[in-house]
């Protein structure tokens, strides 16, 4: 069975982001998917110290929740990571977990002993939600590099995004929108179609 995992990066319950997650989430189980959401307020982890003891092990020395959901992360077959927009980017409790991801890149990078092939990739695929008050075309952009790093470490396609701006202008946000929410269900539903088996 198809594993989706969904991490909501938002400090605010029940908000914006974590309703969009909900949407494309409930797309994947409609496709028949196993679906799991982690909300990273709710765990305990430091930011990476930098001080690059994975380099020669290929583990985190930090005892904490980060190095379990990054692992368990790599295993899903659909992975959707969903942040707000703050400050031109993703958000402090996002930002920190994609940081502690660097015994992934230092498993690959520094020691070789982690690679993907093609078929890895095409079978694990990654989308970024995100939402933002701001109507700017722009307000985006910060966010989609750290993103792909942290799909590039853990061995997944980018496959795409799903982000909706200018939720200040509607009243009741994102449940306001006219088409959000169905095009999120609809996108969790085409991508575990798409790893269906022939």
């Amino acid at each position: 069975m198809t594993l989706v995992l969904g991490i909501s990066g938002s400090p605010h319950r029940y908000g914006n982001t974590e309703r969009l997650l909900d949407a494309f989430l409930d797309g994947t189980r409609d496709a028949g998917a196993e679906t799991r959401k982690v909300v990273l307020s709710t765990l305990s982890y430091a930011s990476c110290r930098g001080c690059n003891a994975c380099h020669r092990t290929g583990v985190c020395i930090v005892d904490d929740d980060a190095s379990p959901l990054l692992e368990e992360m790599a295993n899903a077959d659909v992975l959707a990571i969903a942040s707000p927009i703050y400050s031109m980017g993703i958000t402090a409790e996002l930002k920190g977990l994609i940081d502690r991801a660097q015994f992934l890149w230092a498993r690959r990078m520094v020691q070789n002993t982690l690679d993907y092939t093609e078929e890895h990739l095409a079978h694990h695929r990654g989308f970024f939600l995100s939402t933002a008050g701001s109507d700017w075309p722009t307000v985006f952009d910060g966010a989609y590099p750290v993103v792909q790093a942290l799909f590039s470490g853990l061995g997944f396609t980018y496959a795409g995004n799903i982000v909706v701006n200018g939720l200040d202008t509607f009243e009741g946000g994102i449940r306001g929108h006219p088409t959000a929410l169905a095009e999120a269900r609809a996108a969790g539903r085409r991508e575990v179609n798409l790893l269906l088996p022939l």
